[in-house]
């Protein structure tokens, strides 16, 4: 099916423009455009450019940017962990590539294939599983520039001519598509198997050369189009692939500061590239294995779709479900694996520490239930034992807890029976790479470890804060055969981490599930977890993750029951570090731009006061984009201080003062907050009170 060409269909007639000399711009733009066809004449005027770069780059270093960082596109794999991708039917011919038509066209069917299960399984996954798919996938005929399907294309005779397969969007008055509904375009070039072979993880200069060509002609037609769609992106994403390999090149820039002189199209065209555009080049790996199917898990696959939910992300806006929310699934699945070769009789141990679960394998595929997720669990009344810095400790298990997440424990020290204590146990390293099979129990128990650690040698004491008592390693039944010091034996609790900290209460969602979390407790909360956040802050540490489930109320053994903010896992230590995304209870700051500003753990603390106040159930958010809105509307409204005023002026004021400083560079001055509720907060005592706040 033929489409129209870029200067009849992509750039419309529109309304006459009031200004003169806007008109005059778009004119000169639209005519650059239509100029603006050959890529080899583009590729001619960067090659002194490409040569000085190469010729400047270190032999170590890559010419250009690597585009996707290694952690990203491991995160990106765990949320793909249980998303699954359409299996090709067309599929490229690896062993006999290039040498015929008829393999080529094999070629350009398995690239519409490959995009178009891609762009449906990634819409699916993150965006909508009921909706209709906005996307469709078509070729590009280099010389007419015009969009034909693949199969059409092939059988009128013009395969010779195709340059690029586009993801497009679905356009109801032209379906034929048009340039400017582009979102991806990937570009089938032989030479790109030659980058692999010859170890070079940059394209040829020719290569390239095509892919910013495409890329520009991209902006470009956005730059011109009038249709309502969201197309002010300024970045392109190309797919550079053959019958085995792929990668992706990513181009950045605002063409408004593009030179349009139509009578040196190509000339203006070079000089931005040089001047005003970013260019990142991923590595390029197998999307194909040597019988044509698409290897979906591989690192070369793992890139493009990565491009893609990029690409989709800038026409859709933010999915309804982050990569972030499918890779915390991983822990889960993957304990679901493991469950799958341990079915069958349950025995306990001699210590009744662990129940564990083994069978013989079966040859046949068993459907897994929940109840059967938990290979080792802890129980009430079962002893666990700990070796820390060559001591051995014992701790006996009181009840069962959890944050709202993964389950923890009440225990006493069997030294010391009538002191209670918070016991975090780990993922267990009983399977390859132990320190990536489960990213939230690594948060919960050895990163905690770490940030009490920091704050125990920095000296920061406050009894609003969890104190370090002990952390190590279980100590198993049965003769440790560990092979040396730093490693694990065979048995399947050996190394499982622990963490141990006092004091015990009962966490703040509980209080508010039970109605027990009353007017003077809010009060009382918001002063001590205030008192907390500005002693770590004191040091340069943030919480990051200020939630119900997060604060504890400790009351046994006391005189005047307080507050204490655990859950110290996800805090941000340094500038790389970043905080944990919670749709109801995160700051703007941390969901805008994935860091926390210096009032982002107060912001958090006003939604947790607000929601255990009685704030109203908690919104239905099931987006970045609508927790953002959320937030906009409540505090437009005053919503927050309105309902905080209700319970204490001073509470309304440091709600209207951390609406003030959210996003701001500006300091949180804690201490004359703190000074304030104190004298709000009626004790039944009258005796001087110890300073906590430093």
């Amino acid at each position: 099916m033929e489409g129209e060409s870029p200067d009849q269909g992509s750039v419309g007639s529109g309304t006459k423009r009031s200004s003169v000399s806007s008109g005059g711009r778009h004119r000169s733009r639209k005519d650059f455009f239509q100029k603006f066809v050959d890529s080899g004449i583009l590729t001619a005027n960067l090659e002194d450019w490409f040569s000085a770069i190469s010729e400047n780059s270190s032999c170590k270093k890559p010419v250009f940017d690597v585009l996707f960082e290694l952690r990203d596109l491991q995160k990106f794999d765990y949320a793909l962990e249980g998303v699954s991708f359409q299996q090709l039917i067309r599929m490229p011919n690896a062993v006999y590539a290039s040498t015929s038509d008829a393999v080529e066209a094999t070629a350009y069917l398995a690239i519409e294939d490959f995009l178009h299960a891609s762009v449906k399984g990634l819409w699916e996954a993150f965006w909508s599983q009921d909706g209709s798919l906005p996307f469709t996938v078509a070729c590009l005929h280099s010389e007419s520039l015009k969009f034909y399907h693949a199969e059409k294309a092939i059988a009128n005779g013009k395969l010779g001519g195709l340059g690029a397969t586009a993801i497009m969007l679905k356009n109801s008055r032209h379906s034929h598509g048009k340039w400017d509904n582009i979102i991806e375009l990937a570009l089938l070039r032989p030479e790109v198997r030659t980058l692999v072979a010859e170890s070079d993880q940059q394209p040829s200069f020719s290569v390239l050369g095509d892919a910013l060509f495409f890329a520009l002609r991209v902006l470009l037609s956005r730059s011109l189009s009038r249709s309502n769609v969201h197309h002010s992106s300024n970045t392109v994403f190309v797919l550079l692939v053959d019958s085995q390999y792929g990668g992706v090149v990513k181009v950045e820039g605002d063409v408004n500061k593009l030179d349009f002189d139509v009578n040196n199209v190509y000339e203006c065209a070079a000089e931005w590239f040089r001047e005003h555009s970013h260019i990142a080049v991923s590595s390029f790996d197998r999307i194909w294995n040597k019988l044509g199917n698409a290897n979906w898990g591989d690192i070369g696959a793992r890139q493009a779709l990565l491009a893609t939910f990029h690409c989709i992300v800038q026409f859709a806006g933010m999915p309804k479900h982050s990569i972030e929310d499918l890779a915390a699934n991983h822990s889960s699945l993957l304990q679901f694996r493991r469950t799958e070769r341990q079915l069958g009789n349950t025995r306990v141990n001699g210590n009744g520490l662990f129940r564990f679960q083994q069978s013989s394998v079966s040859p046949e595929i068993v459907e897994l239930h929940d109840e059967s997720k938990e290979v080792m669990k802890l129980e009430a009344g079962s002893v666990l034992w700990l070796e820390d810095s060559n001591w051995q400790k014992g701790y006996q298990i009181s009840e069962v807890l959890c944050d709202g997440e993964l389950p923890f424990y009440s225990s006493t020290s069997v030294e010391e029976p009538g002191k209670a204590l918070f016991l975090y146990v780990g993922s267990h390293p009983s399977q390859l790479e132990p320190a990536l099979e489960d990213m939230t129990l690594w948060y919960q128990v050895q990163r905690q470890t770490k940030i009490l650690t920091v704050m125990k040698q920095r000296g920061l004491a406050s009894k609003y804060l969890p104190q370090l008592v002990a952390s190590g390693r279980i100590i198993h039944p049965g003769q440790c055969r560990r092979p040396s010091s730093g490693t694990n034996c065979d048995h399947p609790w050996c190394g499982t981490p622990v963490l141990v900290t006092s004091p015990v209460g009962e966490l703040v969602a509980e209080l508010v599930r039970d109605g027990r979390f009353g007017h003077d407790e809010v009060l009382k909360c918001c002063h001590d977890c205030l008192s907390a956040l500005s002693t770590a802050a004191s040091a340069g540490i943030r919480h990051g993750d200020v939630r119900p489930e997060n604060v504890i109320r400790v009351s046994s053994g006391v005189r005047h029951p307080y507050y204490v903010v655990i859950g110290w896992g996800h805090a941000i230590l340094e500038e790389r570090d970043r905080p944990t995304m919670n749709l109801h209870f995160s700051s703007t700051y941390a969901l805008q731009e994935g860091k926390l500003c210096s009032a982002s753990d107060a912001e958090s603390l006003i939604y947790l006061l607000y929601f255990s106040s009685g704030g109203g159930v908690l919104p239905e958010l099931d987006s970045v984009e609508g927790a953002l809105q959320w937030r906009a509307t409540a505090w437009s409204r005053r919503l927050i201080q309105q309902k905080l005023g209700d319970i204490s002026t001073v509470l309304k004021a440091f709600a209207d003062y951390v609406d003030s400083l959210c996003g701001t560079p500006y300091p949180m001055d804690y201490e004359i907050w703190l000074r304030r509720m104190r004298t709000n907060i009626h004790e039944d005592h009258h005796g001087k009170e110890i300073g906590t706040s430093g």
